[in-house]
């Protein structure tokens, strides 16, 4: 199952030049150097712009060669996944990602807005929150159809005209709490000062109660979450560049209470601390 299959790769930014979308972030384990990887991503229409990120399509050839894990920490988004003729909806992941590459296959999926799934599921987006569902169980028939269209096309921009299509065919009424809650998450990653709820809701006016009833409904998880998985992003970012890194500092850094607490939370979510997948990193190099 490739139902939370969600991160670009460093390999996939030489090959998607056609989207100008922003480069990966949260992935732990890059694809194999040997055999054939491909990543592309592609720009929703405009008017589907508040509601969809981007489509992107996966594929690889790895016959003959060694089967290779890719990991990454989940984004806080909802994604709609086509892969082995299968339709499904994936709901934000707690817990990180973990897909062994084998053989030869592709994956074709939808990544949308934070906030942005909301009008389509018609009810708490924290209803999907690490949950991988049948599309037709959100969309009826209509997504069976759908599955059926996507089976159907032959080349990757049939599946991105015919998602187009789709979501057009849906385009919600106006609703202010869409982009609200797709601004507050932009928020939250671009301002690393917002280490806490409360920094995001002095500089945001908005009360904590607010917020979090605004990213239960719309984002799927609560915004202390979205705020420690985006540090742990840029944690991630520092290992994976390699340089020598200060813990202590970096801990303050990045909103935690000390050196232990963001080991700790790390540990939770990878597995290991990060002084041990770095030195790991530095042995795959």
């Amino acid at each position: 199952m490739i139902g939370k299959t969600r991160h670009h790769t460093r390999a996939a930014m030489d090959a998607a030049s056609e989207t100008e979308l922003e480069g990966a972030r949260g992935v732990l384990r890059w694809p194999p150097s040997a055999g054939k990887f491909h990543v592309s991503r592609h720009r929703p229409a405009p008017e589907l712009a508040a509601y969809i990120a981007h489509y992107w399509a996966v594929s690889w050839d790895l016959r003959g060669e060694e089967p290779r894990y890719q990991e990454t920490v989940p984004h806080p988004n909802v994604y709609l996944v086509f892969e082995e003729k299968k339709l499904s909806v994936g709901g934000i992941s707690t817990t990180k990602f973990t897909r062994l590459l084998q053989g030869q296959s592709s994956v074709f999926g939808v990544k949308f807005m934070a906030g942005g799934f909301h009008p389509f599921v018609k009810t708490s987006v924290h209803s999907l929150t690490d949950r991988v569902v049948a599309a037709n169980q959100i969309f009826g028939n209509d997504g069976n159809e759908l599955e059926a269209k996507l089976i159907a096309c032959r080349q990757e921009l049939e599946m991105v005209e015919t998602m187009d299509t789709f979501f057009r065919s849906r385009s919600p009424g106006p609703d202010e709490k869409i982009p609200l809650a797709s601004h507050l998450v932009e928020r939250i990653l671009r301002e690393p000062n917002i280490k806490t709820v409360e920094d995001l809701t002095v500089r945001t006016g908005i009360g904590r109660r607010a917020l979090q009833r605004l990213f239960n409904e719309y984002v799927g998880i609560h915004p202390k979450w979205v705020i420690r998985r985006y540090r742990l992003h840029e944690l991630v970012e520092r290992l994976n560049s390699g340089e020598s890194l200060n813990w202590s500092d970096l801990a303050l850094e990045l909103g935690y209470f000390d050196q232990a607490h963001l080991i700790n939370d790390f540990r939770n979510i990878v597995g290991i601390s990060p002084a041990q997948y770095q030195g790991a990193t530095k042995n795959e190099r």
